[in-house]
């Protein structure tokens, strides 16, 4: 079994956090993120091998320092298209299995892939990890690699359900809290600082500054809510 995991170019990484970190604080905290994911599965026995699908090179810096495996893209075509050139390369040298892995799950342990591959069924056989409002799918299994076509997106989990029953596989689900738990949105964002852990990620929020100022605007913000609702409570005489 591999683990793939593809990065976009990370200039550009995480624009949906836009609203609370600005674009150097959203690059340097995916680079976080991704040496979580990277550590985390370099701890895992059961893997025989990580692909890091890019074509950005301070990704691919990183990628080597675990002891993953570089495969370039020309273009980021996206998730699907980077997942799906990983797949084909791996499968020209015989690996008969892949684990698709996002680089933003930073509470994802090592502990966490050993489970979701110890369920993995015999092939032909697809198990997946949802996102916590089951929308997007974390962690896809598939042996052999091409067994289910995947086609990632922000409501992709179902899909990849019916995708699995329409292939005649019956597919394994595990709802995992650190695999479950990825970074796309401020809520999510404040979902991980809410959950302390050991990982680079809470280490460059803290040391940057941008945990306190978040709390402190989330303390603001709760305040003014008080304060307004007090206001508009006097104003109905209760």
């Amino acid at each position: 079994m591999w683990a793939v995991v593809p990065v976009k170019d990370m200039a550009g990484a995480k624009e949906r956090l836009a609203p609370v970190l600005g674009a150097g604080e959203r690059r340097e905290l995916f680079r976080a993120m991704l040496g979580d994911v990277l550590g985390a599965l370099s701890g895992a026995p059961s893997l025989d091998g990580i692909a890091l699908i890019t074509r950005d090179p301070e990704a691919g810096a990183l990628g080597c320092r675990f002891g993953a495996e570089i495969i370039a893209e020309g273009d980021n075509r996206g998730q699907t298209a980077a997942v799906s050139h990983g797949i084909s390369r791996l499968m020209a040298r015989g690996v008969a299995g892949i684990m698709q892995v996002p680089g933003d799950v930073p509470l994802a342990t090592a502990a966490e892939f050993e489970q979701v591959i110890a369920a993995h069924l015999p092939a032909p056989a697809m198990t997946i990890v949802p996102a916590r409002d089951e929308q997007g799918s974390n962690c896809v299994l598939c042996s052999p690699p091409d067994a289910v076509p995947l086609r990632f997106g922000d409501n992709s989990f179902f899909p990849h359900l019916d995708a699995a029953q329409a292939a005649g596989i019956e597919p394994t689900v595990c709802a995992l809290p650190g695999l479950g738990l990825d970074i796309d949105t401020p809520d999510d964002l404040a979902a991980l600082m809410a959950r302390p852990a050991d990982t680079l990620s809470h280490a460059y929020l803290a040391e940057s500054g941008i945990a306190a100022r978040l709390q402190q605007e989330r303390d603001d913000g709760a305040m003014t809510a008080a304060a307004a609702a007090a206001t508009a409570a006097s104003a109905a005489g209760v």
